[in-house]
C-alpha cells in the first residue's frame, strides 16, 4: 500500500495516471513545514548561552528540559516533551560542576535513550577528563617524573644495582622487597620511584558516554586526537583552527611578521598547522614539570627576535604556563605576545596572572562560559564557535559529511 501512494499503478487513462502523480507531489507535507524534521536539541546546565546560539542559527527551539537536584544534591533531569523516533542532540561542555556537568549529560542520554530517541548525540565542546588520557605518570611527586637527589647516567644505576645485589648477600626475599631496600641505600625516599597507578579517565568517561545511550559524540580540540580511539561510536572532533585563522588575519595587523609558538611539545602538530596556513614560521618551548600546574623550567626553541608571537594551546587552566611563555618571549626579543586558546579554563589564579602578565590579549573560543572571565580581565577576548556546532549538527542530521568543518568556518 506504501508503494502505491507514492507511484500509483499506471492507468489505462494516462491522463488519470498524470493526474494521481501530480495530486501525490502538490499534497501538502508537514515534513515540508518544518526547517529541520525529527530534530531535537537540549541544553544542559553548564553553557545555555552556547546551546541558544546554536539553535537560533539552526532556526529552531531548545527542547524543554528540567533540571533540579534532591536535597541530598543527586541530579534529577525531566524531559518535557516527546523524543520517540526523533534525532536527539544534547548539548553540555565540561566545564564549572565538571562531575555534576558531567552526571546530568549522562543522565539526559539515558533519558532519552529509554524514551525511544531514535539516535542520542552528546554535544560536548570541552571533553572533560580530557587531560587524563594516558598512564605515564611515576613516582609520589604527582608530576609524572621520578625525582632523584642526585643525576646518575643509565650505566652508573645499572652498575649501582648489580653491584648492591653482589655485595649485600643478606638482603633476600622478593625483587619488590630488594629493591625497596637498594633505594634506601643510594637515598631514595619511598614513593619517590615507583610503578605508575594513573588512572585513564578519559577512557573511563567514554566508557560511561557509552552505557548511558550515546550514539554519536560531537567535540572541539581534544587535549589528544587519540582519544576518540576510547569510543566504539562515530566521535567528530572539530578543530577551532580554522576560526582562529580568521580572528588573527582580521584582528592582527603584522600577522604577516608573526611567529606562531607551542607553549609545549605536544602542541608542534597544532602550531605548525596553523603557521603553514599563515605562510609564517613557528617556534615551540620544551618545559619540564615538577609537579602537576607548576612549571620549572622551559627552553625556546626558535627565533622569535623582533616578531609578534602568537602563543596556541589548546586549553589554559592556571595559565602558569602561557605566562612564563609570554615572559621568555619577551626576554627572546618578542615585540607583541598573544595568546589563542580553545578551551579558557581559568581556575585558581589563572585571572590574575592574565592581568600581571605581558599579553596584548588572551583570545579563548566559547566552548567555556567566558562572561564572567571577560568582566574580571579586560585583555580576554572570545570567539564564537556556535556556528561550527550548528553546522556540524545540521550536516550530521541531514547525513552529510563534516570534513569541509575542519578546514572552513562556515558563514
Amino acid at each position: 500500500m506504501f508503494g502505491k501512494e507514492l507511484m500509483p499503478v499506471l492507468s489505462a487513462d494516462p491522463v488519470r495516471a498524470k493526474t494521481l502523480v501530480r495530486a501525490n507531489l502538490e499534497k501538502p507535507s508537514s515534513v515540508l513545514q518544518s526547517r529541520m524534521p525529527n530534530i531535537k536539541i537540549f541544553s544542559g546546565t553548564s553553557h545555555p548561552d552556547l546551546a541558544q546560539r546554536i539553535v537560533d542559527r539552526l532556526g529552531i527551539d531548545l527542547g524543554k528540559v528540567v533540571t533540579k537536584k534532591f536535597s541530598n544534591l543527586e541530579t534529577c533531569v525531566e524531559i518535557g516533551e516527546s523524543v520517540r523516533g526523533e534525532d536527539v542532540y544534547i548539548i553540555q561542555s565540561g566545564s564549572g560542576e565538571v562531575n555534576d556537568n558531567l552526571m546530568e549529560l549522562l543522565i539526559m542520554i539515558n533519558a532519552c535513550k529509554i524514551a525511544s530517541a531514535s539516535r542520542v548525540t552528546a554535544v560536548i565542546p570541552c571533553f572533560p577528563y580530557a587531560r587524563q588520557d594516558k598512564k605515564d605518570k611515576a613516582g609520589g611527586d604527582g608530576g609524572g617524573k621520578i625525582t632523584l637527589p642526585f643525576k646518575l647516567k643509565t650505566n652508573e644505576w645499572k652498575f649501582r644495582w648489580s653491584h648492591f645485589l653482589a655485595t649485600d648477600p643478606e638482603v633476600s626475599g622478593s625483587i619488590p622487597g630488594t629493591f625497596r631496600f637498594f633505594c634506601e641505600a643510594v637515598g631514595l625516599e619511598r614513593g619517590q620511584l615507583s610503578l605508575s597507578r594513573a588512572p585513564i579517565s578519559a577512557k573511563l568517561v567514554a566508557n560511561m558516554l557509552s552505557v548511558a545511550g550515546a550514539d554519536h559524540i560531537i567535540t572541539m580540540d581534544l587535549h589528544a586526537s587519540q582519544i576518540q580511539g576510547f569510543f566504539d561510536i562515530p566521535v567528530d572532533n572539530l578543530y577551532a583552527e580554522p576560526a582562529v585563522l580568521k580572528w588573527i588575519r582580521e584582528n592582527i595587523v603584522e600577522w604577516r611578521n608573526s611567529i606562531i609558538v607551542s607553549p609545549d611539545a605536544g602542541g608542534a602538530k597544532r602550531v605548525t598547522s596553523i603557521a603553514d596556513r599563515l605562510n609564517v614560521e613557528f617556534a615551540l618551548i620544551h618545559k619540564e614539570r615538577k609537579k602537576a600546574n607548576e612549571v620549572a623550567s622551559m627552553v625556546l626553541v626558535g627565533d622569535v627576535k623582533d616578531r609578534v608571537a602568537i602563543l596556541v594551546d589548546d586549553m589554559a587552566d592556571t595559565c602558569g604556563t602561557i605566562c612564563h611563555a609570554a615572559e621568555k618571549l619577551l626576554e627572546a626579543g618578542a615585540t607583541k605576545v598573544y595568546a589563542i586558546l580553545t578551551h579558557g579554563i581559568f581556575s585558581g589564579p589563572a585571572i590574575s596572572r592574565i592581568n600581571n602578565a605581558c599579553f596584548e590579549a588572551v583570545v579563548v573560543t566559547n566552548t567555556i562560559p567566558q562572561e564572567q572571565h571577560m568582566k574580571d580581565c579586560p585583555r580576554i577576548q572570545c570567539i564564537d564557535v556556535s556556528m561550527m556546532f550548528a553546522e556540524a549538527v545540521r550536516r550530521t542530521h541531514n547525513g552529510e559529511s563534516v570534513s569541509y568543518l575542519f578546514s572552513n568556518v562556515p558563514y
